[in-house]
């Protein structure tokens, strides 16, 4: 088969964690809504596994061995690493497959290196997102890694190829493959600047998204990114990437920065795939 469905979601542990201190209610229940509706739209695609592109914070790997690209290859992993109850969500069991993580694995090793592991312990990153795309966790899920916490991180451009890589590899096997990427745009995660969202440096990210401009999107550099994004932009490698997979428009259905208990500018959207 090939790639069936390909969008982007943010992903910080406020979204689930600090839910309940919102001060606009109504805000919230529009963005969860919204992302129930894209749990609706992957559901209907009728996927068998979900891919999930995301920037994990060193509960896999750290600086001694930190990979640009990783592709979880086990038949199961296990989250959140993080206090459940700070997360306000429970520890679970979630499927993967191995299979086709080594078969997706063999085919973007043809031109982008990647590393695999065996054994993924989920954190916010990716327990966030299934908290809402697949809520019954019976959806296998295989997690991508990118990343995004320590330099020398990888060029935008290895990012696209990446992401051009996965495209092609859902391409040669029979599955109906899903991809979602996630992260945040600009937020400053642990810092005292933690709540700080940069709207309008989001709103231009996104509207380079939403042209498929892929010289622009490519034009970022890490300077800029941290001096106008915090540290929490780079995982705009993730969105990149699932833009490189679709090839295509983003489709923004959702986005605001006016949830900053959640500490991150709250996105959805969903791309044309081309």
């Amino acid at each position: 088969m090939s790639l069936v469905y390909a969008g982007v979601l943010s992903h910080a542990p406020g979204i689930t964690g600090r839910a309940d201190l919102v001060r606009d209610v109504s805000i919230r229940n529009e963005f969860y809504e919204k992302l129930d509706r894209q749990r609706k739209e992957i559901e209907e695609m009728q996927p068998d596994v979900l891919v999930v592109v995301a920037a994990e914070h060193f509960a896999n790997f750290f600086m001694n061995n930190m990979p640009a690209f990783c592709v979880g290859i086990g038949e199961e992993h296990a989250g959140p690493i993080e206090d459940p109850e700070w997360l306000k969500i429970p520890y679970t069991t979630v499927p993967g497959n191995a299979d086709l993580g080594n078969r997706l694995c063999t085919e973007i090793m043809k031109s982008v290196d990647v590393a695999y592991a065996e054994e993924w312990k989920l954190d916010h990153g990716i327990m966030v997102p299934l908290h809402f795309l697949t809520p019954r966790y019976d959806l296998p899920v295989i997690p991508v890694n990118i990343n995004c916490q320590g330099p020398p991180l990888a060029p935008l451009h290895r990012v696209w190829a990446f992401g051009q890589a996965l495209k092609r590899a859902c391409g040669t096997v029979p599955e109906r493959v899903a991809v979602v990427g996630t992260g945040g745009i600009s937020h400053w995660p642990a810092t005292p600047d933690s709540g700080k969202i940069n709207a309008e440096w989001d709103v231009e990210f996104l509207d380079r998204l939403r042209r498929a401009d892929k010289k622009a999107l490519l034009s970022y550099t890490d300077e800029a990114t941290y001096r106008e994004a915090g540290q929490g932009g780079f995982e705009i490698r993730t969105f990149i990437a699932a833009a490189a997979a679709a090839g295509g428009p983003l489709n923004l259905q959702f986005y605001t920065a006016k949830l900053p208990i959640f500490a991150v500018g709250c996105t959805v959207g969903r791309f044309e795939i081309l």
